[in-house]
């Protein structure tokens, strides 16, 4: 289920940050017309509350849809050896129990579901058959890089 990579290259780590810092806005801004697709890959925004601050952090990260359509992020830090912040804090449960996350005008409230044994297998070989590029970051990395499904909470 090709979901799409159009000239995707990993930007220098230094600049992520700064990516996020100026497609966040824009992201909101206009619903998602600009930064809801980049390179190909349909984009959300992550909202978590910091574990340590308290206060809410949004990021905008790449969605892949596993077979049953659910939206999967990938906590890859372009390879990094550490995990990106807005893992951390979404596996705090008491600081969020629940996540946010906008699909362009679509807010929801989710359960961030961290896929192990079986489970991560089949939705990896999956995701990186479509995506090449995460298992170049695996390879980069000592760290299993975490793969997280969004559950959207009940209303």
């Amino acid at each position: 289920m090709a979901q799409g990579t159009q000239g995707f290259r990993t930007p220098p780590q230094w600049m992520i940050p700064w990516i996020t810092r100026i497609t966040v806005p824009l992201y909101r801004g206009t619903r998602g017309r600009i930064g809801g697709t980049q390179r190909g890959m349909d984009h959300v925004l992550l909202t978590t509350v910091g574990r340590r601050s308290g206060q809410p952090h949004t990021v905008c990260l790449p969605i892949w849809r596993d077979a049953d359509g659910a939206p999967i992020v990938v906590a890859s830090n372009a390879g990094a050896e550490r995990h990106p912040a807005w893992y951390h804090n979404l596996r705090d449960r008491d600081a969020n129990p629940t996540v946010s996350v906008v699909n362009r005008a679509d807010r929801y409230d989710a359960r961030a579901e961290v896929l192990a044994g079986e489970a991560r297998t089949e939705v990896w070989e999956a995701l990186v058959e479509d995506r090449p590029f995460y298992a170049d970051y695996q390879a980069g990395t000592d760290r299993t890089i975490p793969v997280v499904k969004f559950v959207r909470a009940s209303d």
